[in-house]
């Protein structure tokens, strides 16, 4: 049986999501936008306290949310939603 190859996607991509963050959720398997929307945020929450305490100021609540957006294409819809947030959180 031959492995198929998935390309990663750049999860920098998501507001919140630097190079650093992006790293740590490769090492958990997390390289693209679709394994990211289909990660519930508390999951997402756990590996990043589980990396350290640089992780565990960033807020993923949205980050599935906006991967799913990516994943579909939606790139319009992504943009709207990103507009409306502030370091990957909703602006209040």
């Amino acid at each position: 049986v031959e492995a198929i190859a998935v390309t990663p996607d750049d999860l920098t991509v998501i507001e919140g999501i630097g190079p650093k963050i992006a790293e740590l959720l490769a090492a958990d398997g997390i390289t693209t936008f679709a394994a990211l929307a289909a990660t519930p945020a508390d999951r997402l929450k756990e590996l990043l306290l589980a990396g350290g305490r640089r992780f565990a100021i960033a807020d993923p609540a949205t980050w599935p949310q906006q991967a799913a957006l990516a994943a579909s294409g939606d790139k319009a819809g992504l943009a709207a939603l990103q507009a409306s947030l502030k370091g990957g959180r909703k602006a209040n």
